[in-house]
């Protein structure tokens, strides 16, 4: 892989991660634990506030995957192996890197996993 291209991945990983990390700041509010308190709120509104506190958190739980994926990806990057499939080794195509650059394997072996 070229060095032009391994910059481009790099700054695009970079900047999903600094996205990531400010979504996860500012969704932090919205995991706390809801208020079972009946009086101050309807059964109705506190359900509501359950299931928006339940997507929340499975919300942060992908964000935090993600974060994962892209760390390594960098961590791949400064070692050198990055664009290489973690299956069978060959050069994952720049296109699929394109459209996911935090992802580790080739279109074969993705498919045969599925």
């Amino acid at each position: 892989m070229e060095l032009s291209q391994l910059n481009h991945f790099k700054q695009q990983l970079i900047s999903q991660r600094d996205t990531l990390m400010a979504s996860q700041q500012m969704a932090q509010s919205a995991s706390e634990p809801v208020e079972l308190d009946q009086s101050s709120v309807g059964r109705v509104s506190r359900v509501d506030a359950m299931q928006a506190q339940s997507m929340s958190v499975e919300a942060t739980r992908l964000r935090q995957q993600q974060l994962r994926k892209i760390t390594m990806a960098l961590a791949s990057i400064e070692s050198g192996d990055y664009g290489h499939c973690q299956r069978c080794d060959e050069e994952i195509d720049p296109r699929r890197l394109a459209i996911d650059p935090a992802v580790t394997e080739c279109v074969p072996c993705a498919t045969q996993q599925e």
